[in-house]
């Protein structure tokens, strides 16, 4: 008997309050930064007079604003090296003008000597760093629209979250709207979220300083007056309460009953997706480990509780690598020791993410295992054999198999039978469960993929590169790859762009994913 139609006691508000974690490590902001933000936002959607509709769309569109963040992040790798600093420090400027421009070009080479700075500056100027940054933002508002589309979530949500990036004076990207042509709801959240940042940095002084300092150019000038206003009732008790608890007992809409087990399922699978966006070289990871440890979980018999469990915790096991640079997953060489402290961190980032909803609490401390071996080499706590059950043996099989066969910065992909060896030995030396690297190494070699149409009337080749230039390959590493002319892979790109009507990387990565377009990495 299935159970995909019954309720899996998860409400939408607590997935995308648990999600809004996940964003808070892509900022570089302490947890709770977007909670609390939510709660200044339903706080000021009530002060403005906004209907109830209105209020609940604050709500969500508060929550999911900045989800989209990280669909840039291998872009803002690239030019600023540390893409969560970038994004934590940009609440101290109004980002617009030459204020935005002062500030990117201070971050540009940062970390880099004076020589290397200075050009790292001029090719930033030159070479249309100032534009893609700015273009990036374009990218956060597709992919965010994007994940509350697949949230299911309405319409009016999804309009919202394609203007964060507008303002008021009309200087925002895409600078389509000005003033009052923004959504209501969306300018709350503006307010609420810079907001936020200064007042857990300074206290309402500081809030209210830096709000008038931007009335009337990044944000609505007579919400600045409601918030200056009614300072006490806005930020009442903000400090002292949870703001987990303050926004789902107090804050969130009207809910219709718990996701359904179906439900559930597709929307981890978003998460997953999320997750991956943090790095090319991950796009496709969380789906295929997914695949692969369910499979797995099946050959070898266990409970269909069991292998639901296994499937939903591959799909999150890696919400935590948002909690870590993109420019340490990116980097091509040996890891320092702090960037490598920090990349073993992130399991435990996942758990602490999903910790939250009872009903995924045991989803995220089954991800937290995906790296912890049998003889205690693992990370982030060294367990052993006693401590992993067969759920996390398999999980653990599932993600060394297909991180080996794809490529990462530092190394290329393997091919599968030398992961099949890798495998081996790792079972051979107790780091893994002989019987569950059997079940993966037998999921891996029987499946079959077939796909009956490809979306958006792509060809063939056309989904070849989509794939390609979503794990961040250049048309010239395409056309080397494909064996093609760089200007055929120029032609191939632009006609995909077109037909999925999409401008960027990031939101053909997305497209991309969400198709299941991105496939196994093409072997050199």
């Amino acid at each position: 008997m299935t159970t995909g139609g019954l309720p899996s006691g998860v409400r939408k508000a607590e997935l995308v309050a648990a999600l809004s974690l996940a964003t808070d490590l892509g900022l570089g902001l302490p947890e709770e930064h977007v909670l609390r933000q939510t709660v200044i936002a339903r706080r000021l959607a009530r002060l403005a007079g906004l209907s109830a509709a209105q209020q609940d769309a604050v709500f969500y569109t508060s929550l999911l604003a900045w989800v989209g963040c990280v669909a840039d992040s291998h872009e803002m790798a690239h030019w600023f090296g540390d893409d969560r600093r970038l994004r934590a420090e940009s609440y101290a400027v109004d980002k617009a003008g030459l204020p935005m421009l002062r500030f990117l070009v201070e971050q540009v080479g940062r970390d880099a000597g004076p020589a290397r700075r200075l050009t790292a500056i001029g090719r930033f100027l030159v070479a249309g760093g100032v534009a893609e940054a700015m273009g990036s933002m374009i990218t956060h508002c597709r992919t965010t629209a994007d994940i509350a589309e697949r949230l299911g979530l309405p319409d009016d949500i999804g309009r919202a979250l394609g203007q964060a990036f507008e303002r008021w004076d009309g200087r925002g990207v895409p600078g389509r709207l000005r003033a009052a042509a923004i959504d209501p709801v969306i300018r709350v959240v503006h307010v609420a979220d810079d907001t936020e940042q200064h007042h857990r940095a300074g206290g309402v002084g500081a809030a209210t300083a830096m709000l008038r300092s931007r009335r009337g150019t990044e944000f609505d000038p007579d919400l600045v007056d409601l918030v200056c206003a009614h300072a006490d009732e806005v930020f009442d008790g903000l400090d002292a309460v949870s703001a987990w608890q303050s926004v789902l007992d107090d804050g969130s809409p009207a809910e219709s009953p718990a996701l359904t087990e179906d439900e559930l399922t597709d929307a981890l699978r978003v998460f997953g997706d999320y997750a991956d966006l943090k790095a090319p070289c991950f796009l496709g990871h969380s789906a295929a480990v997914a695949a692969l440890a369910a499979d797995a979980a099946g050959r070898m018999g266990l409970p269909d509780a069991d292998v639901t469990l296994v499937e939903r915790a591959a799909l999150v096991h890696d919400l935590g690598v948002h909690g870590v640079s993109s420019g340490v997953w990116d980097k091509p060489g040996p890891l320092s020791a702090g960037e490598w402290e920090r990349v073993r961190m992130h399991p435990y980032l996942t758990e602490r993410t999903l910790a939250r909803v009872p009903q995924l609490a045991e989803l995220g401390t089954l991800a937290a295992l995906h790296h912890e071996r049998l003889d205690g080499s693992g990370y982030p706590r060294g367990l052993r054999a006693d401590a992993m059950p067969i759920t996390a043996r398999v999980l653990a099989a599932a993600v060394r198999y297909r991180t080996a066969v794809e490529p990462r910065p530092h190394r290329p992909a393997a091919e599968p039978a030398a992961a099949q060896t890798l495998l081996r030995a790792d079972a051979a030396a107790g780091r893994l469960d002989g019987e569950a690297v059997n079940a993966v190494l037998a999921a891996a070699g029987h499946r079959v993929r077939r796909r009956p149409a490809l979306p958006a009337g792509l060809s063939p080749r056309e989904a070849q590169v989509l794939g390609l230039v979503a794990r961040g390959l250049s048309n010239r590493a395409i056309a080397a790859e494909l064996s093609l002319a760089p200007r055929t892979v120029g032609s191939h790109v632009e006609h995909v762009y077109t037909k999925i009507g999409v401008s960027t990387r990031g939101a053909a990565a997305m497209f991309a994913m969400r198709h299941g377009l991105v496939g196994d990495p093409v072997q050199g």
